[in-house]
């Protein structure tokens, strides 16, 4: 596991990666002569710019894309998927274990409607297998189960150039929300098991679903260890968290609500209602408070006026 700080670490030239912000996922391009192949496509309301991106002298320019993979199914990994099959009619290949609540629509699985989400409705075409080997612009990719944040996730690793694909199981700064053990009691432990993995690969670079790519792994890590040990401590902090990762993201995507409005909003989004119901029990008005006073306070979001905006 590479500890070496570099700011700007070199990639396979086959490899290139669209970093994008906290509404869409990056998107990893691989591309090679036996197809080119686009790992996870941002959030529904970006899919144009994922199209541009993608289409651009940057990305494949006219060439057909061979496959969209995904490394989980949240919606801003998988917003894009829709349009992406619409345009070039590839196949989608998603990770085995949460397929089926594709197939079903399970939107409080995949947190979709049950967060306040959009995503246009796809298809499964090839489940990928925890352990499975895979050939994606023209290097092989081993897929590992990695869950905690998204029960379900893959992340892909290339022995070869030591290179992870991470989705949100690892960023450079920590990892995707988990819910807190009211809820799923298997999170928590999974997220340890997934950084354990993770820990135990050869890797040199990581490519994380948010933020560019990046060499410290072992900082990155040390960091995520820790703040799992700060959920694993307390659940009100976890489901905390969670609340607020979900708000942010959401007014990434509506850009302002009324600070009026927001009381009623968290009673009838079943994420909010669920988890203040199990964790955090304070009435819609008292949880609005404090989303807003935690978001505020990390600068996540601002005042303006009636109104909380994006920050």
């Amino acid at each position: 596991m590479s500890g070496a700080a570099d700011a700007r670490p070199r990639l396979p030239p086959n490899v290139r990666v669209f970093v994008r912000d906290w509404l869409s996922a990056n998107n990893v391009l691989l591309q090679g002569s036996d197809g080119h192949v686009l790992i996870d496509t941002g959030y529904a309301t970006h899919a144009p710019l994922t199209l541009a991106l993608l289409a651009s002298p940057d990305g494949i320019g006219d060439a057909p894309l061979a496959l969209v993979v995904n490394t989980h199914g949240h919606s801003d990994h998988v917003g894009g998927n829709a349009a992406l099959v619409q345009k070039y009619g590839c196949p989608v290949a998603f990770p085995a274990n949460e397929a089926d609540a594709v197939a079903r629509w399970d939107d409080k699985a995949l947190l979709y409607d049950y967060a306040d989400q959009r995503v246009t409705r796809f298809r499964v075409d090839r489940p990928i297998a925890p352990a499975s080997l895979h050939v994606w612009g023209g290097l092989e990719w081993r897929a590992i189960a990695a869950p905690g944040h998204d029960m379900g996730a893959l992340v892909f690793h290339n022995a070869e150039h030591r290179l992870l694909i991470s989705g949100d199981a690892l960023w450079q700064h920590g990892f995707g929300f988990v819910m807190p053990r009211a809820l799923d009691a298997a999170a928590l432990p999974a997220t340890r098991t997934t950084l354990d993995a993770i820990a135990a690969l050869d890797v040199d670079v990581v490519i994380p679903g948010h933020g560019a790519p990046f060499r410290d792994v072992a900082a990155a890590l040390a960091d995520a260890y820790a703040r799992l040990a700060a959920f694993e401590a307390d659940d009100v902090r976890t489901a905390r968290h969670a609340l607020k990762v979900v708000l942010a993201f959401h007014l990434l995507d509506c850009r302002r609500m009324a600070l009026a409005a927001l009381p009623a909003y968290v009673e009838a989004v079943g994420i909010y209602r669920d988890v203040n119901a199990a964790v955090l029990k304070l009435s819609p008005a008292d949880l609005a408070l404090m989303l807003v006073h935690d978001l505020t306070r990390a600068s996540a979001v601002r005042r303006d006026g009636e109104f909380i905006v994006a920050g």
